[in-house]
């Protein structure tokens, strides 16, 4: 894809820019405050939020402009942005939710469940939902590519025009082999998510964002997340915009139309179950607190699940992939993240020992040219490990 010159981010459209932020953060987090700040300046993001946990409660909410371009709204704790693969834990909760209603059971054959052909390839038979949410099904995109991002090459295989859907993924897919063996390895796959997703709507006979809004976020007392949408003229009321270096041809149509790569670049609607979610970074660590303890989201043996080790047991560097979070063994606690990107989103959110969970979402990610995003964890590690004393009172009742 041709880039565009990184002076023309909203960033430096007017002059110097400067940071402004909104919400609350109290002296005591000042060191996570001035982890956000100085990320941002130094990427150029122009939207942020930060949001962090301490045991239980919201002890800081904040919103970040990095912009001179009047035309960059002001960030609210509240505003909301695309979260890419941090969906992956909320449609492994909803899997696990209706394993743990009895509507279906994790040791499940995937192809039984969808009526998937088996005949290109029969190992499509030995795949589970554990091994979709593990990421053990048999997709390696670094072999085969990703299939939510081949739309022209799937439109062309099907001699059909664009958009392409999610039946028509699937039906692409069902014509080539899988890339291993079902339980031989871990191969992070968007497309088993996919699939997830529509066993979702399968399995719940609703649709996946009517049955995860009831039966996940409003138990859980989230009522702004939501799933995005492709186009900037279809942005949810206070999402923020989208920026990246590079444009595309649409894949939303066959006009040819070179459009900027979050806006038309991939399809929105395609990525619902694996990375389609709108949320506030207050919202997603709101939602987090569902896999502390039991309640009336999950249960004990669904938390537990969530978190379970594969069967390909632990990597090298001691961590491995539960269902929808990389999962790490320290003293006394399991430490849980994931990350997520898209172009022109990057996010992550963490739920680490002594009670701390963050959030931190930004409405750009690395591209070539920019620092390097992931040293995000290492700093903001850095500076939760410095804090003397916790803030007290709970934010949660002011932004929810």
């Amino acid at each position: 894809m041709p880039a565009i010159a990184l002076s023309g981010s909203p960033a430096y459209a007017a002059g110097a820019p400067t940071v402004t932020a909104t919400g609350t953060a109290p002296s005591q987090l000042a060191a996570l405050d001035t982890v956000m700040k100085t990320y941002i300046k130094e990427r150029n993001i122009p939207c942020a939020q930060l949001a962090a946990v301490k045991n239980g409660k919201l002890v800081l909410a904040r919103g970040y402009r990095y912009s001179s371009d009047t035309a960059v709204p002001a960030v609210q704790p509240t505003s909301l942005f695309r979260i890419a693969s941090l969906s992956k834990n909320i449609t492994a909760a909803a899997v696990l939710r209706l394993a743990q209603d009895g509507k279906v059971s994790l040791g499940a054959k995937v192809a039984d469940l969808l009526g998937l052909p088996t005949t290109t390839d029969p190992r499509l038979k030995n795949v589970t939902l554990w091994r979709l949410m593990q990421h053990t099904g048999g997709w390696d995109r670094d072999i085969s590519g990703d299939y939510l991002m081949a739309d022209r090459t799937i439109a062309a295989k099907l001699g059909m025009p664009l958009p392409v859907g999610k039946s028509d993924i699937v039906a692409y897919a069902g014509g080539r082999p899988l890339d291993f063996a079902p339980g031989a390895r871990m191969a992070y796959s968007n497309y088993g998510y996919l699939l997830l997703g529509l066993v979702v709507e399968k399995v719940s006979g609703q649709s996946y964002e009517s049955y995860v809004k009831q039966k996940l976020l409003a138990p859980a007392g989230v009522t702004r997340m939501r799933l995005g949408r492709g186009l900037r003229s279809q942005a949810a009321a206070g999402e923020v915009p989208y920026y990246s270096q590079y444009t595309s041809k649409t894949v939303l149509d066959d006009s040819g139309a070179v459009v900027p790569a979050p806006y038309g670049g991939f399809n929105m609607g395609n990525h619902a179950a694996n990375g389609g979610w709108l949320a506030s970074a207050v919202d997603l660590v709101r939602w987090a607190r569902i896999f502390d303890a039991a309640g009336p989201v999950l249960n004990a043996t669904s938390i537990s699940r969530a978190f379970a080790k594969p069967e390909i047991g632990v990597s090298a560097d001691g961590s491995w992939y539960g269902c929808g979070w990389y999962v790490r063994q320290v003293t006394g606690h399991l430490n849980t993240w994931h990350n997520g990107s898209l172009p022109g989103t990057y996010t992550y959110l963490a739920r680490l020992q002594q009670g701390f969970t963050y959030a931190a979402v930004f409405d750009q990610r690395e591209e070539t040219g920019t620092p390097d995003y992931d040293v995000l964890s290492s700093r903001m590690n850095t500076a939760w490990n410095g804090v003397g004393t916790w803030p007290t009172g709970d934010l949660f009742p002011k932004y929810l």
